[in-house]
């Protein structure tokens, strides 16, 4: 595109007066708003990184479902905010393990805010009233920018945070959408924005290959097309078939025009593809009856669509109507609802997950929904399945709101012949047969509390503790888990580090039939060792505490300094830290209360994890940045992105990619672009490489 609910209990027979509460009350009610504001934050960037950057784990509407609460809490109570929230971004910076390095858009990649009803769109179009509106599909593919100067393909980028890309120009020139050299009248600098994706056909036939190979299928359009433009090496994108569709213009030097429909021909001109379903109409009413007809026909599409985008045409009018933070004003997504489909349940069983949960789901005959084949769906939990009222040999309707996790809605009771049967949760682990119960008497989730040598749990905890967001083990997989543990090599985590080539020779995974080491055992103890040298912070996402996620494990890395000082602190020591907050606290503070769990830690010290920042005691020494938020931009001589940031975050301070009015300073180096003009629109102080480095050496200037 062109750029230019909360209740409240009294214990008191008659509820006070708003005069009666004391300033403690308040700021007890403040504390606890802020408390939920906090989770549900850490809770949507959590989501929203493994939506981009991983494998979700919630469906789409559920996301959408969570970023409403955020910003409804926002709305009712701003003073609950924190920080800086993600309901204000337009999505999550590149990842710190991405091969890939980091480049400035010249000008920022904006997002789309979303309705989901036909009331919501017609409020918007009230509000946004324009001569002419343009119609197009909203592609569910993955962002690209690519920067043309003068007619050459200069750089290919994700969209990163919107400021900040990864350079993908190398995977972008094997697409064969995206020319090397522009045609036709094309003007001397051009960044044109568009999405890359796979069409329906093309995926169904490159999946039944994959299958004939023996290799693992790809589960939708999108995750297939994201991950292919985010290949190490290009001739592994070069392998799937990616499209491109352009739908904007961002940055522009010697071209002009006055609507969005002429930039659209222009970039077709130059030789680049633009979208044959978008539509130029003139009245709300033929808005609403494109929103119609595409909800009738989302599959008449080559490719897969998620909504209809709604954008003014004029540029003027456009302008006018201005950005924020994160969307255009003069644009707007409408979300068809998501895909359901009836089938036949045929089971109910239960899965534990790593701190115990016990998760409900459905075993169904195999349905066709939402661009794949689902043969199973969660319920989520006891209290909801029983809420469902579903039968053993329902027809029932399930919907695939997102591209992972199929849910089931309830059952066709119509359908129902009297051969159905009642579902009765089971209150004994299947895993390991202990009594199932609440944590709490009014929690939902059941949990089995065998949490040490609960085979399901253990399982879950192997295979979560060998991922790329802790050691990264990729030798160590679920099925080769499950062996570890029963052929009684490991009772529990502690011994993962200290496992012998005479352990895995007694397990079928990493033996060979004659009982001797094969090579995913040699792989596998390769691993183990390389992994002892990781981030502090990844061993505490690995120690599977509850509620402490990488962002918690951060902060309290960086304040720590070891695990033996987050041993020994209190959850008063804790909550202060930016980013942990007293929930986390305490759990953190809990989980260290078992004996078994300091087992844990002092047997992978034993085997040699490093368990420390190095020189982290000398960090003490270093001057305070706390309570300063930085943003570098531009290349520095001494430092690259990471080692900045690094920097920056070793010294208490935080290290944003964006600059807003929140930003106390802005590291320039060279080529430094639109965060320099926006730091001096804003008057935030400015440093060059030398400014910077003096403000790490000697901490903020006096006054």
């Amino acid at each position: 595109m062109l750029s230019p609910p909360r209740t409240k209990t009294n214990t008191a027979h008659s509820p006070p007066s708003s005069s009666e509460y004391s300033a403690a009350d308040r700021l007890r009610k403040v504390t606890n708003y802020a408390e939920q504001w906090q989770q549900l934050a850490d809770e949507v960037r959590t989501h929203r990184d493994r939506y981009y950057y991983g494998d979700p784990t919630i469906t789409d509407e559920d996301f959408d479902a969570l970023l409403r609460q955020l910003k409804q809490l926002e709305e009712e109570h701003p003073e609950a905010t924190t920080g800086t929230s993600p309901t204000e971004e337009v999505a999550p910076a590149p990842p710190e393990s991405s091969p890939f390095r980091n480049v400035d858009h010249r000008e920022r990649m904006l997002s789309l805010d979303n309705v989901f009803d036909k009331e919501s769109l017609q409020g918007w179009l009230d509000r946004t009233p324009a001569k002419t509106y343009l119609t197009e599909l909203k592609i569910d593919g993955a962002s690209i920018n690519l920067l043309y100067v003068n007619g050459k393909l200069e750089l290919a980028l994700t969209r990163g945070d919107g400021t900040t890309g990864e350079d993908i120009t190398h995977n972008a020139r094997t697409l064969k959408d995206i020319p090397d050299q522009l045609s036709g009248d094309f003007p001397e600098l051009v960044e044109i924005r568009g999405e890359v994706f796979i069409t329906v056909e093309d995926f169904a036939t490159m999946n039944a290959q994959r299958q004939a190979e023996g290799l693992k299928m790809f589960a939708n359009p999108r995750n297939a097309a994201a991950g292919a433009m985010r290949q190490k090496n290009p001739e592994d994108t070069a392998k799937r078939p990616l499209r491109l569709i352009c739908h904007g213009i961002g940055a522009r030097e010697g071209f002009n025009v006055s609507s969005q429909h002429e930039a659209y021909k222009a970039i077709e001109s130059w030789g680049l593809p633009v979208s044959p379903y978008t539509k130029q109409v003139h009245t709300v009413k033929e808005v609403i009856d494109q929103v119609t007809y595409w909800g009738e026909h989302r599959h008449d599409a080559a490719h897969e669509m998620d909504g209809l985008v709604i954008k003014v045409d004029s540029l003027d009018e456009q302008l006018e109507l201005g950005t924020t933070s994160r969307a255009p004003r003069w644009a707007i997504a409408y979300k068809y609802p998501p895909e359901e489909a009836m089938t036949t349940l045929r089971n109910i069983r239960i899965g534990i997950g790593r701190t115990g949960r016990a998760t409900p789901y459905a075993v169904m005959e195999p349905k066709y929904v939402a661009g794949s084949t689902v043969s199973m769906a969660t319920l989520h939990n006891p209290t909801e399945a029983h809420r469902k009222g579903i039968r053993l040999g329902d027809t029932i309707m399930i919907r695939k709101a997102g591209e992972v996790i199929p849910e089931v809605l309830g059952p066709v009771e119509d359908a129902r012949d009297g051969s159905e049967l009642e579902f009765v949760f089971s209150s004994i682990c299947p895993e390991c047969g202990t009594s199932l119960a609440p944590t709490k008497e009014d929690d939902a989730d059941w949990r089995c509390p065998n949490t040490r040598f609960c085979p399901g749990q253990l399982h879950t905890r192997l295979t979560y503790l060998a991922g790329r967001g802790a050691f990264d083990i990729d030798a160590l997989g679920e099925k080769a888990a499950y062996d570890l543990i029963h052929s009684g090599v490991l009772t529990d985590e502690s011994r993962l580090f200290s496992l012998t080539r005479e352990d895995l020779e007694r397990t079928s995974a990493y033996s060979t039939k004659a009982g001797n080491l094969n090579k995913s055992g040699e792989t596998l103890l390769e691993k183990l060792e390389a992994a002892k040298t990781v981030d502090l912070w990844r061993i505490i996402v690995a120690l599977s505490i509850r509620h402490a996620g990488p962002t918690a494990a951060k902060a309290l890395a960086r304040h720590f300094g070891s695990i033996e000082a987050i041993r020994n602190a209190s959850a008063e020591d804790m909550s202060g830290i930016e980013g942990v907050g007293p929930i986390i606290a305490q759990s953190v503070v809990d989980w260290f209360t078992f004996d078994w769990h300091q087992e844990i830690v002092d047997r992978w010290e034993e085997a040699g994890v490093q368990m420390f920042v190095p020189d982290a005691d000398s960090s003490a020494d270093l001057p305070s940045l706390e309570g300063l938020t930085i943003v570098v931009t531009g290349s520095l001589q001494a430092f690259d992105r990471t080692q900045a940031k690094e920097a920056i975050e070793e010294r208490g301070g935080k290290a944003s990619g964006s600059v807003s009015k929140n930003t106390d300073y802005l590291v320039a180096g060279e080529k430094a672009g639109s965060k320099l003009t926006k730091a001096r629109d804003l008057g935030v102080t400015v440093l060059d490489e030398e400014g910077f480095k003096k403000l790490l050496a000697e901490g903020i200037p006096a006054d």
